[in-house]
C-alpha cells in the first residue's frame, strides 16, 4: 500500500477492464462476451453464484436481480449443511436470498473466455439486507464512518505457497509430499521470482485486465512462497478486488498444471499473512490520520481502539483452527498485542507519514475473509474514536520479548472472546455475532473429531 491518491494519481483513474452496460452490450452484440458470473462472497471468503448467459444477464438480471438457497451463509467449508444458523435452516426450508448485482463491479474476466463477472450485495426475498453478508457486515462500518464525516481506504496484502503439482494432484496425495515451485528462500530473489515468472506474469497481468491496480511480485521465505502487492483503494473495492484476484490465481494456477495455496499455515515454516493497511479521511478527500505532531488526536484514538479491541476481534482475522498455527514468535507473524513505529515484530505496525500515514495490522493469514477483516478493524477504531481511548506507549525492541497481552492462540479462545465482546456486539449486533459464533463452533467441531496424520505417526506403533 503506497501513498494516498489523489485526483491527479493513477489509482484515481479508471481501471482498465472495468465495464458499464453500454459497453457490455457492445461486447455481448459483437460476441466478444457471452458470459457474466454473477457472485456473491461467503463466510469463507470465497466467490459463489451462476454463470448466466450474457443476454440473459442484460435482459433479466440487470433488473430484477437473481437468486440463491440461503443455506450459501450458513454451511462449512465443504459445502456441508449445519445446524445452529438462525438465518437458515432444514427447519425454515433453505429457501433463497437475492443476489443484487453491484454494477460498479462489472468487469472483464481475461482469464475465461468471453467472460465478464459482478459481484452483488445479499438481500432477502422480501426486501432488505442480509446482516451477516460479509460485504454487508463492511458497509454497516463503512455507513457508521459516513456518519462521522469519514472515508476507509485499505489495502491487502496476500501471501501464497506455489507448488509444481495439479491441484488434483495434491488432492489424490492427499495435499502431503508436494513439490513447491521453489527449493529454498527467494524472499526478494529476483532468480527466485525468474523461476516462476511466467505464471506471476500471467496472474499480474490478467488481474490489471480485469480492473486491479498491479504494483509488484516479489518471493517470500517458505519455499515456493510469494506474494503480489496490488494498490490500495476505498475499502469496499479492495475487499472486492481481494476476492477477485484469490479465485483467479486459483483458477490461473489450474490452467498451468500447478496449486497454490492461501491456507495461513501450509507447514512448520513461515504461514502465509495477509497484513491489512487502512488509513481515513474525510468525506472531501483530506487525510485525517497526520498532525502537526505527526499523529492527529483521531489518528491515537483509531490505533488505541484497535489495540484494546484486538483480542476480541482476532476471530474475524483468524477464522480457521489452521489460522492461529502462524502466531509463533520469530516468524514475523505477531504474538503481542503492541503497536510500533515500522516494527514487524508488533500485531500492529504504524507505516508512512503525511498523508500516508496507516495502520497496517499483521494479524490476519491468506485464509482471512477481507470484508469480515476489515470491518473488524473499522469497528475496533471507531470504539477508539467514540470513548477518546487515550493510545499507549509504542513498543520498541522485540515484542515477541515484551510483557504484553497475547493475541489469541487458538480458535476457541478467540470465538469465546467474540461471545462476549460488547465492542462486537454493537457494531455488529447481536445476529451477526452469534451466526460467526456459530460458524467457530462448526470448525471446532470439525476439527475435534478429526483424526490427523500426526497421532497416526505417533500413536499407530509407539502407543
Amino acid at each position: 500500500m503506497t501513498v494516498p491518491a489523489t485526483s491527479d494519481t493513477p489509482a484515481a483513474r479508471p481501471r482498465p477492464g472495468m465495464l458499464d452496460l453500454d459497453r457490455l452490450r457492445r461486447l455481448v452484440d459483437d460476441g466478444t462476451v457471452d458470459t457474466v458470473l454473477v457472485a456473491m462472497t461467503d463466510m469463507q471468503g470465497r466467490l459463489q453464484g451462476k454463470r448466466c448467459a450474457a443476454r440473459y444477464f442484460l435482459n433479466e438480471v440487470v433488473a430484477h436481480a437473481t437468486e440463491a438457497c440461503n443455506y450459501l451463509l450458513a454451511v462449512d467449508v465443504d459445502m456441508n449443511t449445519v445446524d445452529g444458523y438462525a438465518m437458515s435452516s432444514w427447519d425454515t426450508g433453505y429457501g433463497d436470498f437475492v443476489l443484487r448485482p453491484d454494477l460498479s463491479t462489472l468487469r472483464l474476466v481475461p482469464w475465461h473466455e468471453g467472460t465478464a463477472l459482478v459481484l452483488c450485495d445479499v438481500e432477502r426475498v422480501g426486501g432488505g439486507s442480509v446482516p451477516a453478508s460479509p460485504r454487508q457486515v463492511l458497509r454497516r462500518q463503512l455507513d457508521r464512518l459516513a456518519e462521522r464525516g469519514l472515508t476507509a481506504f485499505a489495502g491487502t496484502e496476500l501471501e501464497f505457497i506455489v507448488f509444481a503439482d495439479s491441484y488434483e494432484r495434491a488432492w489424490r496425495r492427499g495435499y502431503r509430499d508436494l513439490t513447491p515451485a521453489n527449493q529454498y528462500n527467494v524472499d526478494y530473489s529476483m532468480l527466485g521470482t525468474g523461476r516462476i515468472e511466467p505464471l506471476l506474469r500471467r496472474i499480474r497481468n490478467a488481474m490489471a485486465g480485469a480492473g486491479l491496480y498491479v504494483e509488484s511480485a516479489k518471493g517470500e521465505c517458505n519455499p515456493g512462497q510469494h506474494e503480489i502487492a496490488f494498490r490500495y483503494a476505498d475499502a469496499l473495492t479492495t475487499c472486492d478486488n481481494h476476492g477477485i484476484y484469490k479465485t483467479g490465481a486459483k483458477e490461473i494456477a489450474a490452467q498451468e498444471g500447478k496449486s497454490l495455496t492461501f491456507m495461513a499455515k501450509y507447514n512448520e515454516r513461515e504461514g502465509n499473512s495477509c497484513h491489512i493497511h487502512v488509513s481515513l479521511r474525510g468525506t472531501d478527500g483530506t487525510p485525517v490520520f497526520p498532525g502537526p505532531d505527526g499523529h492527529s488526536p483521531l489518528f491515537r484514538h483509531f490505533l488505541a481502539g484497535q489495540l484494546a479491541c484486538l483480542r476480541e476481534l482476532t476471530y474475524f482475522f483468524a477464522p480457521n483452527v489452521n489460522s492461529y498455527k502462524r502466531f509463533v514468535p520469530g516468524s514475523f507473524a505477531p504474538t503481542a498485542v503492541a503497536w510500533g513505529t515500522d516494527n514487524r515484530t508488533c500485531a500492529l505496525r504504524v507505516v508512512g507519514h503525511g498523508d500516508s500515514l496507516r495502520v497496517e495490522n499483521r494479524v490476519p493469514g491468506g485464509d482471512v475473509n477481507p470484508y469480515l477483516a476489515v470491518a473488524a478493524l473499522l469497528a475496533a477504531g471507531l470504539h477508539g474514536i467514540e470513548h477518546e481511548l487515550p493510545l499507549e506507549p509504542e513498543t520498541t525492541g522485540n515484542a515477541y520479548r515484551a510483557e504484553l497481552p497475547r493475541v489469541p492462540t487458538t480458535l476457541r479462545e478467540a470465538a469465546d472472546l467474540l461471545a462476549g465482546s460488547e465492542v462486537a456486539r454493537t457494531a455488529f449486533g447481536d445476529d451477526v455475532v452469534e451466526h460467526y459464533r456459530n460458524a467457530a463452533r462448526v470448525e471446532l467441531a470439525a476439527f475435534d473429531a478429526a483424526v490427523t496424520d500426526w497421532e497416526r505417526i505417533r500413536g499407530f506403533e509407539r502407543l
